[in-house]
Order: structure tokens, then sequence, then C-alpha cells
């Protein structure tokens, strides 16, 4: 076609070349109005964003628990913590908790001040883990070790399975995806425009939901006195999506 253009308008074949940077400007300038049509339609959008939100039930408690001992000297309770960990240690494993990992070993002075004047009268060893085990049983075991040895409690948390928490994520981005739809149809109807296409879909977050913290006695004799209750309560997995609608 460019041949029989050129051969019509009186050109010869050996002036092509000549010419060629004003075929390639008239072509770019017959796309442009595809490209102006283009602007216009990403021009013509609408950008909402949608929430979602679940709830699922807190089945699983997290426990920060241990062992601190004070004495004369430092190999005296190193040796006592270390026994009481090591049996508290072995309760939990007997006990088939998930996730069983030593969260601090600490080891530190202990001094007394009297007229401004520092005395060293002993040390204080402390060795704590961490665990998670189903919130039914949590009570039970926690009394259990503190008849073990444990002297400390010294958190609780409540979370939900993985399972339990990825399917409540899905579901979340499903409710926000139909609730930014429901927001878009209505400010459509009220301007009175038709959706076309959506033209950009941006998922914002559904990130885990943080655990539910507990807090509860962390003494020996406060705990070993009852069963000590624990409810796990709910945690609510949030989501949101942003649409963008062409009309």
């Amino acid at each position: 076609m460019v041949r029989a253009a050129l051969a019509g308008s009186g050109l010869r074949i050996g002036k092509l070349w000549p010419a060629l940077p004003l075929a390639l400007l008239v072509f770019v300038t017959f796309m442009q109005p595809g490209s102006t049509q283009e602007k216009e339609r990403l021009y013509r959008t609408l950008s909402v964003s949608g929430r979602g939100v679940e709830s699922v039930p807190a089945t699983l408690s997290e426990v920060n628990l241990g062992v601190e001992i004070q004495g004369k000297t430092a190999q005296e309770v190193q040796q006592e913590v270390a026994r009481r960990s090591s049996a508290v240690v072995a309760l939990l494993r007997s006990r088939n908790v998930e996730k069983l990992q030593t969260a601090g070993v600490r080891l530190n002075p202990v001094y007394s001040y009297n007229n401004n004047v520092q005395r060293l009268t002993g040390y204080a060893a402390s060795n704590t883990v961490s665990f998670r085990v189903a919130s039914d049983k949590a009570g039970t075991l926690l009394d259990e070790a503190v008849k073990a040895g444990a002297t400390q409690i010294n958190g609780i948390s409540f979370v939900a399975t993985d399972e339990a928490i990825a399917s409540a994520r899905q579901q979340a981005l499903k409710e926000a995806t139909q609730n930014a739809r429901q927001q878009a149809d209505a400010v459509f109807s009220s301007l009175g425009f038709q959706a076309k296409e959506i033209v950009s879909i941006q998922v914002d977050g559904a990130a885990p939901p943080p655990p539910v913290l507990y807090s509860t006695a962390n003494t020996k004799d406060s705990l070993a006195a009852r069963t000590t209750p624990i409810i796990g309560g709910e945690q609510q997995v949030e989501a949101s999506v942003t649409l963008q609608i062409s009309y």
C-alpha cells in the first residue's frame, strides 16, 4: 500500500527513504485518537474502597511462663533454676504442647542499699519458655506447671488456628469486594451513570489479627488454690479492597 500510494503521488521508490520520517510521523498521528480515547476512559473512573470483617474463635493459648530463683551465689541459683526448669519442660513435652521454645535466660546480681552504700546480697536467675496449647486445656496445664516448679506466668494471649485465619481472610476479602461494588452502584445510580468495567483492583490489606491478651496472677499461691479459668474469646480478621471502575 505504501508503494502504491507513492506511485500514485509521482514519487519514485528511490525517494522512499528521505520520506520515511514523514511516513512515521503520519503513522503516529493516525494512532493518536486511540490514545486520547484511552486517556478519557481512564479519566472517567470511580475509585471506591470496601471493607470486610470476619470473627474467628481464638481456640489456642500462647503462654509465657518460667522459673525465677534468688540465692546467695550464682551457682546456687543457676542449679536450682535448671532443676525446676527441666521439670517444667518435661511436663510440657508430655502434654504435647506446640512451638515450645526458650523465651529468655537471665542471671543478675542483687544489691541492697544502706546510707547510699551498695552491697551485693545475692543473685537472681530465671529461665522462661513459651508454648502454644488448646485453650480448653490451658488452665489445667498452668496449674500443673506451677506444681512442677514454675514461679512466673508472664502472659497469655489467644489466637485462632492458622487454618481458621486463612479461611476468614478469604471470606473478609469477598465481603470487602462486595461492599466496594455496592458503594459504587449507589454512586452511579444517584448520578445517572452506567458502570462499564473494572480497570484496576487493589487489595489493601488482609493482615493476621493481633492476639487477644489475657492477664493472670503470676504467683504460685494464687494459682495453686484453684483451677485457672482460661477463656479464649474471638479474633477479628479485616480486609479492604479498592476498585477503580470506568463509566
